[in-house]
Order: C-alpha cells, then structure tokens, then sequence
C-alpha cells in the first residue's frame, strides 16, 4: 500500500495508522484513531492516559487479543493484521507474554504448575517443571513453588504471573496494569522485577498503567487521549 511504514530491523513491534471503533448499539465509540508507533528491542514502553484514552485497546491489538479496523500491525518484522486466528493464536502462545491485573491463577495448582501452563502443550512435562522452576527463581519465589495461589500475598501472585509469562522465552512482555490490584508496597516489588527483566535481561516490555509515579520504570513513555497519541517521553 502507498505510504505504508515497514519495520526496521530493531523493531519488535511497529504499528502504522491504526483505527478502531466499538458499536454500542447505536453508538460508536472511536478508541483509535489513525494510532502510530514502534517498539524496538529491550524497550520498556509505558503506556499511560486517563480512562477511557484508548490504552486498553492499543494493548489488545498489540498483543493480538484484538484486530483494528484499519491499519498495519507489524511483530518482529511480520505483519499479524490480517492472520487467521488460527496462526494468531500459535504467535500468542510462542512468541507473546501477558501479566494482567486479576493475576489469572489456577486457584487448585500450585505456583509452579500454574508456571508450567503455558509450555504444557510444547515441552515434556519434566522439561517444563525445571523450567518453571528457574522462572520462579528469576522471580524470587523458589521457596514458593508448592503453594496454592490462597497461600501467597497479591504481590507473589502477580510474580507468579510474570513467571508464567516468561516460560516461553516471549518477544515482548505485555503487561495490562499490573499492580492495580496491590497494595503500595506489593506494587513498587512487582515494578522492580519488570526492571530487572528489562535491564539485566533486555527483555522487551509493554506496560499500561494509570499511575504516573510508575513512568519512571520504563524508559519511553507514551500519553494517550482520545485514541491518539499526545505525548511521548524518552528516558536514558
């Protein structure tokens, strides 16, 4: 297509001109409109903006939960806009990892079976039970490994979480809020892990957040409002 942006060869995500819009009804509700941008390697982008900004629905096309209405939507040099939901489903399984604010444990496994879910359907189950533990280690929840989610505080849960994300060695982590459930201490715990994973492990992150004090984490920042971008940030 004419005007149409190809990703560099640093770019894990590149997102080129993207629209949605929900009907509701009679209703339509545009939550982006014409949305532009990339995220290259060892990234930690934050995504922040008041509610209802359209940070959620960038989120759910980036991670491939959703489709825009128009656009292009590039992931390690591929473009996923137009991708059967079967092939779809095989990149967010293997290439893709996601921390929501809910924790979405398994209430009767234990930590470290709800870390092996992901890599169940690849690995033997021997291979994803030392995995899962080496996860938990990169966590700090080794010694947690047999407790039941009931057993853990909100703040080990979500670590959990984030183990369970990177079990599958994923091109970008997408986190939706993540300590909007926890308390301060809990939050700021779960926000060190996200930056050790990205500066000690270059590990690519995408995070939506609503709460600025937590922009310093991350080293761009995006502001969003009416489903466009208004300001962006660079940190060092």
């Amino acid at each position: 297509m004419a005007g149409e942006i190809l990703p560099g060869p640093d770019d894990v995500i590149l997102v080129d001109d993207i629209h949605k819009t929900y009907h509701l009804g009679e209703v339509s509700v545009k939550a982006l409109r014409g949305l532009s941008l990339t995220v290259k390697k060892s990234d930690f982008l934050i995504i922040t903006g008041r509610n209802g900004s359209g940070k959620s629905t960038l989120m759910h096309q980036l991670g491939l939960l959703d489709s825009p209405d128009d656009g292009h939507i590039y992931l390690s040099g591929k473009e996923v806009t137009g991708m059967k939901e079967k092939d779809r489903s095989e990149i967010r399984l293997r290439d893709l990892g996601y921390i929501f604010q809910e924790f979405a444990l398994i209430d009767e496994l234990t930590a470290l079976e709800n870390v092996m879910l992901p890599t169940m359907m690849i690995e033997k189950t021997e291979v994803c039970r030392e995995k899962a533990r080496e996860m938990l280690a990169q966590v700090g929840l080794q010694e947690q490994a047999t407790h039941l989610p009931s057993q853990l505080s909100g703040g080990e849960q979500q670590k959990v979480a984030i183990a369970r994300s990177l079990m599958n060695e994923p091109d970008v982590l997408f986190a939706d809020e993540p300590t909007a459930n926890l308390d301060l201490e809990s939050a700021q715990d779960v926000l060190l892990v996200f930056n050790r994973l990205n500066r000690e492990e270059k590990h690519t992150i995408v995070m939506v957040t609503h709460e600025h004090e937590e922009t310093i984490y991350g080293n761009r920042i995006i502001t969003l409002s009416d489903g466009k971008i208004i300001y962006e940030e660079n940190h060092v």
